[in-house]
């Protein structure tokens, strides 16, 4: 551990790791598809990649890109992807089509609606992914209920009922409010809506995962001809880091970038499991009182794990005040770099470039990660202000100050 308390482990066996899981599920093909699909939404945009020279130059590094899923069908995070192509793939089985005969506009139609019935779709959240499954059962004239651990905002929970959803607040932390979702499903004949996995529950889960890579499609067609060669991917149970990295691989092979998985130290599941050097999943329990609610997870997704434990090439666990200093500087750019609304969740890598890059105590640690004057970043912005008043005491107020270090 640092004086900044980052703490970090590294996998020693990327590249010839024995237990290499496949990632055939997120092919070529699967981006392809999932991409297709969402662009069938006529809310479909692509978000932007911003360019921050400025800030590379600041750290000397050669390039910064962030990907910024605030813009994301006007919902403020990245989430909807995953939730609307599982329901539609649920959907799509529940028909007896194959997805590529469906639209998401043709799913909205009454004679499809006719032929599905009622269908209630259930669903635990922090916030994010609520509002995904929410939006998209509302825009096919469906039923969501959505559960929220305890401590959620109270904007969140609102955003979501603004949807059409039932939505509440448990007593619980986030794992066992999953829980909660899936006793209300059985009892209800609800369709559970998870991002993480379980035995006999696995389909939902990877369809979530692979909703995300409409991301990283975009991200490859907006950086051209250029390639990243770190990315910084934020984890709770690890769904999204694990389906980008599972698509990067698919898509550069061994060229792969430079994978640097972040998480709160609160909240640390996939650290904890990369630390221990089994090979399995470790829990981390208690309140998970982070900042970071997108990332306050405490059980892993078992198939995100495999990929992020196979392919992944750093762990890295950080206090708070880490996220609450990356969203100043997005939120205060230096020069004409573009300014970057970017809530807790979303800011965590960029609060690390600059404490990893220039605090001396880290020195080992840069060199390990291979960051240097040739390095090129990139970082997904995940979400915007989904917590405005939260966002504001940080960004305007300096709440979650940086520590003294010396």
């Amino acid at each position: 551990m640092s004086k900044n308390n980052i703490k970090v482990t590294y996998n020693q066996d990327t590249k010839d790791n024995k237990r290499k899981v496949s990632v055939d599920s997120f092919s070529k093909e699967v981006i392809k598809e999932v991409r297709e699909f969402h662009q069938s939404f006529s809310q479909y945009e692509v978000t932007p990649l911003h360019t921050l020279s400025n800030l590379a130059e600041e750290f000397k590094l050669d390039k910064i890109w962030v990907k910024d899923e605030s813009y994301r069908f006007g919902l403020n995070a990245f989430k909807v992807l995953g939730g609307s192509y599982a329901i539609i793939k649920y959907l799509s089985q529940k028909l007896e089509m194959d997805i590529s005969e469906l639209s998401f506009e043709k799913l909205k139609s009454k004679e499809i609606k006719d032929k599905l019935g009622e269908i209630t779709f259930v669903t635990a959240t922090d916030g994010n992914h609520g509002r995904g499954v929410a939006w998209a059962a509302n825009q096919l004239d469906q039923k969501a209920v959505i559960f929220m651990p305890k401590g959620s905002a109270k904007m969140r929970l609102e955003n979501i009922r603004k949807e059409g959803a039932e939505a509440t607040i448990t007593d619980c932390n986030y794992d066992d409010t999953v829980r909660i979702a899936q006793e209300y499903a059985k009892e209800n004949n609800g369709v559970i809506v998870q991002d993480t996995a379980w035995e006999g529950y696995e389909d939902i889960p990877l369809w979530i995962m692979q909703g995300y890579i409409t991301v990283i499609s975009e991200v490859v067609e907006q950086l051209v001809a250029e390639k990243p060669t770190h990315i910084i991917l934020q984890a709770g149970v690890g769904a999204f880091a694990g389906a980008i990295l599972a698509a990067l691989v698919s898509i550069y092979g061994e060229e792969c970038p430079y994978t640097i998985i972040v998480e709160p130290d609160k909240a640390d599941c996939i650290y904890q499991s990369a630390l221990a050097k089994d090979g399995q999943t470790h829990n981390v329990t208690g309140e998970l009182d982070t900042i970071m609610a997108g990332l306050a997870c405490g059980e892993p997704n078992p198939i995100a794990w495999e990929i992020l434990r196979d392919y992944a090439d750093a762990y890295l666990s950080c206090p708070d005040y880490i996220a609450a200093l990356g969203m100043r500087i997005v939120a205060n750019p230096l020069k004409d770099d573009p300014r970057i609304i970017a809530g807790e969740s979303a800011a965590v890598g960029i609060g690390l470039l600059q404490i990893l890059l220039e605090d001396e105590a880290c020195g080992d640690i840069v060199e390990a990660l291979k960051l240097d004057q040739d390095s090129k970043v990139l970082i997904i912005s995940t979400e915007g202000d989904t917590d405005p008043v939260g966002y504001r005491d940080i960004v305007w107020k300096g709440k979650y100050p940086l520590p003294e270090l010396s």
